[in-house]
């Protein structure tokens, strides 16, 4: 398996110029995230504070950071990251199922702020009974019953794949609009409130009811940083980072909205330029060890 010099998980202005920054120090680099950017971008209305783009539209915004990346020669990886593993001397980057692993020697989280709060119960038993890769750990709910929290339709295929397993499969999207699963696939549409249980989650509590279940898959757009990687340090909500946006785990760096206000463009893009130099130098000096 290749092992690149650095990972840069999310497609927003912090992660892309992390990866310009990263490939200007001749660092290989593995960008991953929405391939069409970061949605955010796209649904400003006007930025007037970033520097050579006065008063843009996120589209116009979206467009210029796409040419840039192509002119560069930077492919984004699609997909989204669901477990990050410090490993040591590398770390290991899971966006799917088993086969989707790659590896770095060093990381920067780029990934923007969750957009949901956590269900209570669900850090109790996160690893017991939660999970938030459906395709990652199916196989471990062959012949059960499992429940689904779907945030977005694009959620709808991880519960079709697990339908393929599970003996039962509850899913309940968090959106509206149509919803397009398998037969197999029982739709709710509830709230869930709760994740109850005692040695592991076997129950969902929503406030139409409850459920029992084997295990609860909770699917969001963007994970807690720290459900990412466990043992990342927080402040409140956000990634603890020094100056150079080195966080506590040696190699990992963070940049924009992950670390902090002020949410603003021009803010994360100088946060990711500083994030991938002191990658880049954190590589240089463990190179001359």
């Amino acid at each position: 398996m290749k092992r690149y010099d650095i990972a840069i998980i999310g497609t927003g202005p912090a992660g892309l110029e992390a990866a310009l920054t990263a490939q200007a120090r001749n660092r290989s680099l593995l960008l991953i995230g929405p391939d069409g950017l970061s949605p955010k971008i796209s649904k400003a209305d006007s930025i007037r504070n970033y520097l050579g783009l006065p008063d843009v539209s996120g589209p116009a915004m979206r467009a210029a950071f796409l040419e840039h990346l192509e002119s560069a020669g930077i492919r984004i990886t699609g997909g989204q990251v669901k477990n990050i593993y410090a490993m040591g001397d590398y770390f290991a980057v899971q966006t799917g199922g088993i086969d989707s692993m790659y590896e770095a020697e060093t990381l920067i989280l780029a990934t923007g702020l969750p957009l949901s709060k956590g269900l209570p119960g669900e850090d109790r038993f996160l690893g017991r009974g939660v999970s938030y890769c459906a395709t990652c750990d199916a196989a471990l709910y062959r012949g059960k019953k499992t429940a689904v929290i779907g945030y977005t339709p694009k959620e709808e295929g991880e519960a079709d794949f697990l339908s393929e397993l599970a003996d039962e499969v509850l899913y309940f999207p968090q959106y509206s609009g149509d919803v397009r699963t398998a037969p197999a696939v029982k739709v709710i549409r509830e709230k869930p409130v709760e994740i109850a249980g005692e040695k592991s989650a076997r129950i969902l509590k929503t406030d139409g009811g409850e459920y029992e279940t084997d295990g609860i898959f909770i699917l969001r757009e963007t994970i807690a940083p720290d459900k990412l990687m466990p043992g990342l340090e927080l402040e409140g909500n956000h990634v603890k980072v020094g100056p150079r946006m080195e966080t506590n785990i040696p190699g990992c760096f963070a940049a924009g909205d992950i670390t902090g206000p002020p949410y603003q463009y021009i803010k994360a893009a100088g946060q990711g330029n500083v994030a991938a130099l002191s990658a880049a130098a954190f590589l240089a000096a463990k190179q001359k060890q």
